[in-house]
């Protein structure tokens, strides 16, 4: 009897827990969120129409030398001379360093005795010869060893040149390799001199913007030293080749104040006004939907939604134009683009 007891306790308990479950479940599935197809979307539209854009682009990037380069030692010898400290203006053709060259000197004054010595031969074997006295082949030998010497002589006063370095352009001393007193080698650098009167601005620009450019287009740069002043730059190279992002080089040339005040590696910017100088059919830039390769609108017909391949082209801070894919008059979709799907039905806000 008591065995039968406890197995009905049991069902029961057992059917307690099930019925439990079970409201449990059904209380679970009435909470969870059913999307509804046939129930309307609300969304914001506004209408595709025809204007015409312009807009404002700034390029940023930096400033560079138009010249720099490091001044080298031609000739060896020790420094007994030396023009330039770091931040020294020097003009071209100003002498910057002096190497000890007298031993070149002495050389050159041998030669000089040398060549002295060789024009009287010449001149005595010359009246000798006419009158016989002396066969030619000395007078010959005589002639070549003058301009032996005298090849000699070029030599070393192109070397004694060579020891007196001088700027070859005006410029600013940036560093300083060397000092006074030191020994140096052919191609050792003694200072690097850097030309900033006048710049090169450097900019990236993008594949699509690239066609706002071209050479000898005059613009209007600024810097971040002084934004509310702009000077008038050159554009002087476009790039032929991008990078791996598709952005090309654009260089502009600046002429530097009279004071110097921008200097290399300081940030630059320019301002460039475009627009379709005829008025095309555009759309809000947040109507813009799907991808930058595949660019799509949802268009309202009929309380629903279709969605559209469009061409997308020139853009400012609110529009785009579109090229073809929707017409004028047409309702589009601006926002509200959760659950939205080809033919959704949508409310308007």
């Amino acid at each position: 009897m008591k065995k039968i007891l406890y197995i009905m306790v049991l069902i029961v308990i057992i059917a307690l827990v099930i019925f439990k479950l079970s409201s449990n479940k059904n209380t679970v599935e009435e909470k969870v969120y059913r999307y509804d197809k046939q129930a309307e979307i609300l969304i914001t539209a506004d209408t595709a129409a025809y204007r015409q854009l312009t807009a404002e682009i700034t390029y940023t990037g930096t400033f560079e030398p138009y010249r720099e380069g490091k001044v080298m030692a031609e000739a060896p010898g020790k420094i007994v001379y030396l023009n330039a400290e770091l931040g020294d203006y020097l003009n071209a053709g100003t002498v910057v360093a002096q190497i000890d060259n007298e031993l070149l000197k002495l050389q050159l004054d041998a030669v000089n005795v040398q060549i002295e010595g060789f024009e009287k031969d010449v001149n005595r074997y010359t009246i000798l010869v006419e009158a016989d006295a002396v066969q030619g082949i000395q007078l010959e030998k005589t002639i070549l060893a003058l301009k032996g010497a005298e090849v000699q002589r070029q030599i070393l006063q192109e070397q004694i040149h060579k020891t007196t370095i001088r700027a070859p352009f005006s410029g600013v001393v940036t560093q300083k390799f060397t000092e006074l007193g030191t020994v140096l080698a052919p191609s050792v650098p003694i200072i690097q001199i850097t030309d900033i009167s006048t710049l090169n601005l450097t900019i990236s620009v993008p594949e699509s913007d690239i066609v706002y450019f071209y050479v000898k287009q005059q613009l209007d740069v600024s810097s971040d030293i002084s934004p509310d002043k702009t000077l008038p730059g050159k554009v002087i190279m476009i790039g032929s080749r991008g990078d791996a992002a598709h952005n090309f080089p654009v260089q502009i040339q600046v002429t530097n104040t009279r004071n110097l005040l921008l200097k290399a590696s300081m940030f630059g910017s320019v301002k460039i006004l475009v627009g379709d100088n005829q008025s095309n059919i555009t759309v809000p830039k947040n109507a813009i939907f799907g991808s930058s390769i595949k660019p799509q609108i949802y268009v309202i017909e009929n309380g629903k939604t279709i969605l559209k391949d469009v061409a997308v082209g020139f853009q400012n801070e609110n529009y785009t134009t579109i090229s073809h894919g929707i017409k004028d008059g047409e309702i589009i979709v601006t926002s509200g683009f959760i659950n939205l799907q080809n033919g959704s039905p949508v409310k308007t806000q």
